[in-house]
């Protein structure tokens, strides 16, 4: 009984943790953030050619400050972030890990393409349907940057041959 009614306590601050109605989309742009950070990091020291390096470099520097600014924002507005990537994600990452050469950096560069599609698309969400207004602030000035990697990608894409659709 005794748990029972400590667990009854905290309801109302779990209520108020999860009230903000943008809280998943702060939940999936961190999970995102992150997911590129790692994948950046294993591109830094796996690429073989220096573009995919230079790529990787760039997503965590540009993703690592992208993520302190949302998780900034996000401890405002009392919405807990998670700090892993998600499964779909950390599975991308597994099969890059045991890739090596052209294929890996072919991998990542394919990967990279779908995850930055997939990220603007929140973003956009988050912009046209979005209710809270930092949210949808944070959203309108990450998708520039976000398009800019997508440009970067197209042209690692035509220098290794990968169709980019």
């Amino acid at each position: 009984m005794r748990n029972l009614l400590a667990l009854m306590s905290l309801l109302p601050l779990a209520a108020f943790a999860s009230s903000n109605p943008d809280a998943a989309f702060f939940k999936g742009a961190a999970a995102n953030g992150i997911a590129e950070i790692e994948a950046g990091r294993l591109a830094e020291s796996k690429g073989s050619s220096q573009g995919v390096k230079d790529f990787g470099a760039m997503m965590v520097k540009d993703h690592s400050a992208s993520n302190e600014t949302l998780q900034t924002l996000a401890k405002a507005k009392n919405v807990g972030l998670s700090f892993d990537s998600s499964i779909t994600r950390m599975a991308a990452k597994a099969m890059l890990e045991v890739l090596s050469g052209r294929l890996f950096d072919q991998s990542y560069i394919k990967n990279q393409i779908s995850a930055h599609r997939q990220a603007i698309a929140l973003l956009k969400k988050e912009i046209d349907s979005g209710l809270d207004s930092d949210a949808k602030a944070f959203a309108s000035a990450a998708l520039p940057s976000l398009r800019s990697h997508l440009d970067a990608l197209k042209t690692l894409a035509a220098e290794m041959g990968i169709p980019f659709q």
